[in-house]
This record gives C-alpha cells, sequence and structure tokens, in this order.
C-alpha cells in the first residue's frame, strides 16, 4: 500500500491505552512514524519479540483500572486512542470482562474528559453489533452501523461488557467528549504475538490440529489496515459515529481453500453440526471452569458463528478514506510470520 496522505507529520501528542496489543503496537508504529509523541499505557512492556519501540514513544505500564494512573496519563494529551481490553471470549472469572472493559472504559472517559482531550477514539467490537435473537432471514443480511439492538441481544460476558462500553463512549459523546467509536473485525496479519482467536484459528488448519470446521461468514481485516482506520478516524470520524473496520466477507470454506492454496498444505474437508459445536463448546467451557484453562471453542464463538457475519464496511472507506490491502497479502504475511516464529509444525509446500 502507498503512504496514505494523512500519515503527514501531525505532531500531536496521543495516549494509546492496550498499545502493546496486536492492532495497538502497528497503531502505535504509524503514529510514530508521523512524528507524533506517543504515550502508550498497558499492563504490559513492549514485548521482545516485537520490532524495538518506535522513537518518540513512552512507555507506562499500569492498569485502566487505575484512575490515579490513567489521570496522569492524559496530561498533556491531544488524542486517545482507548484500545485496552480483555479480548478473550473466555476467562475464568467473567467477572473481569465488566471489571475491565466496562469499567476500565469509564474511567479512561473520565480522565480524558478531565484533561480536555481533542478527540477520542473509542474501539469497540463487531461482534456486538450483531442481534442473536433477530430472525433467521435479517440475520443473514450484511451488517453495518445502523444496527440498534439491546444487551440481552450479544451473547456472553465480553460482548455484553465491550456493548456496554461502546453505549458509555456514545453517552460520553453526548455529553461534550469529541469521541468516535470504531468496531474492527477480525484481526489477522504479521505480529499477533498472543495468537488472537482468528491467527489461533488460522494456526489450527496450517497445523493440521483442527481437523473439522463450523460453517459459517465473518468478515476478515488486516490489524496493520486496522491501525490506519483509528488514524483516520481521529482525523475525519464524525463525533459519535460509529466506523466499521472491515474488509472481505467470506466463509470459513473459502478461508480453507485460500489457505490450501496459499500454503500447499491440505485443509480439513469434514464439516461440524452446529448442534455438535455447541454441546462440545458447552463440555469444553464446563472443563474449563473447573481447571481453570482456556476452552477449545468458547460457547460464545460458537453462539456467534450460528449465522452471518458479514459486514457493509462501505461507511468507513466513504467518510473516513480508508482502504485495505488484498485478503491474500494479508494472509501470506500471517503465515509467513507464523512460520517465522516457528509456530508451524507442517512445512510449507510452496514458497511464499
Amino acid at each position: 500500500m502507498t503512504e496514505h496522505p494523512s500519515l503527514a507529520s501531525s505532531g500531536q501528542h496521543v495516549l494509546v491505552t492496550g498499545g502493546c496489543g496486536f492492532i495497538g503496537r502497528h497503531l502505535v508504529s504509524l503514529l510514530a512514524a508521523r512524528g507524533d509523541r506517543v504515550r502508550v499505557l498497558d499492563l504490559a512492556d513492549w514485548p521482545h519479540k516485537a520490532d524495538p519501540l518506535p522513537p518518540h514513544v513512552e512507555m507506562r505500564r499500569g492498569s485502566i483500572q487505575d484512575q490515579a494512573t490513567l489521570n496522569r496519563a492524559c496530561l498533556g494529551i491531544d488524542t486517545v486512542f482507548h484500545l485496552a481490553a480483555n479480548p478473550n471470549l473466555w476467562a475464568p472469572d467473567p467477572r473481569t470482562f465488566h471489571a475491565v472493559n466496562y469499567e476500565g472504559t469509564l474511567r479512561v472517559l473520565d480522565a480524558a474528559a478531565a484533561a480536555k482531550v481533542g478527540r477520542f477514539v473509542y474501539t469497540s467490537t463487531e461482534s456486538i453489533l450483531k442481534n442473536i435473537n433477530a430472525p433467521r432471514m435479517s440475520q443473514a443480511a450484511l451488517i453495518d452501523e445502523r444496527v440498534d439492538h439491546g444487551e440481552e441481544d450479544v451473547p456472553g460476558p465480553y460482548c455484553r461488557s465491550k456493548f456496554r462500553a461502546e453505549k458509555a463512549a456514545r453517552d460520553a459523546a453526548q455529553s461534550g467528549l469529541p469521541v468516535v467509536i470504531v468496531n474492527p473485525t477480525m484481526p489477522i496479519g504479521p505480529g499477533d504475538l498472543t495468537l488472537t482467536p482468528p491467527t489461533k484459528m488460522i494456526l489450527g488448519f496450517l497445523n493440521g490440529t483442527t481437523p473439522a470446521y463450523l460453517a459459517c461468514d465473518f468478515n476478515l481485516v488486516d490489524a496493520r489496515d486496522a491501525a490506519l482506520g483509528h488514524v483516520l478516524a481521529a482525523q475525519y470520524g464524525r463525533i459519535g459515529e460509529r466506523y466499521i473496520l472491515g474488509h472481505e466477507n467470506l466463509s470459513l470454506v473459502h478461508l480453507l481453500e485460500e489457505l490450501g492454496r496459499l500454503s500447499g498444505l491440505s485443509m480439513p474437508r469434514q464439516r461440524v453440526p452446529y448442534w455438535l459445536a455447541y454441546v462440545s463448546a458447552l463440555v469444553s467451557e464446563g472443563l474449563a471452569n473447573l481447571t481453570k484453562k482456556p476452552p477449545m471453542a468458547p460457547l460464545t464463538g460458537v453462539r456467534l458463528a450460528r449465522s452471518s457475519m458479514a459486514f457493509d464496511c462501505r461507511k468507513a472507506q466513504a467518510e473516513l478514506h480508508w482502504q485495505c490491502r488484498p485478503l491474500a497479502q494479508s494472509l501470506i504475511d500471517t503465515i509467513k510470520d507464523l512460520d517465522r516464529r516457528g509456530l508451524l509444525t507442517r512445512k510449507l509446500k510452496v514458497s511464499l
């Protein structure tokens, strides 16, 4: 991709919460590259396996659950990008989703308001835009930013916590804080050090450890393009509006075909019926609640996969002047990154 004109030097002072995460690190690199002074607030240090910490980036270790830490982090800041969250679909204690994703967001919004920041970009998720209780026919339609449903229409503690957090961000916008909301879809690409669910799914297919699949439709976006979408949302986004940062809608069958074509490896052909996936997820989560180890298939993910998660992403393209690289390039870069990190247990049969 050619450099976007909006990446010209701005010289702003920027805070990125969750800047050590998958999308967060790409965002920090973009902001630093254009000359911003970036302050990162994260529970972790800049990961040693990632690229070196970019110049003009200040690392601060701290939690979004600590109001005093947030107040100090927001001092002198022009723009806040709030990405910090628990992004998993399961946790040993589900109450942590509410504490981190919702209550943490309230604290970040309060600190930003007190500091009188000029722009606040809140990172929501595409999963709260799907109404699992809608009629089956309407669930097959493309989802866009106009959806309006209640908390009871999204599944699981993760989605409900993010639903409440996005509502808090919209309420803050109505109260005068210049908030713009972005909803990235499933991120892929290089640099996913913690193996978020989409990357973990791709790795399972490449390694042959996932012998079957649940038919579903979803949207993938390159994490590098999602990071650019955040920058553009800060510059062009309308206050109080949400923008879906998604690229290509595809079925899991299509993804498996692409992975097989790019890697030369055999992909699973056995399809799992939904009822079996649901029962398996119930059993898996039951065991996880006893062992406190993540389940193989979180129930929230299975419920989301029951009907289409395809999105209409034209609003972000039109209003934010945002474009994405080809899906094949994102998949190639993902595979090469996993191979370079020694995570592939089967040797690729084609050259990338």
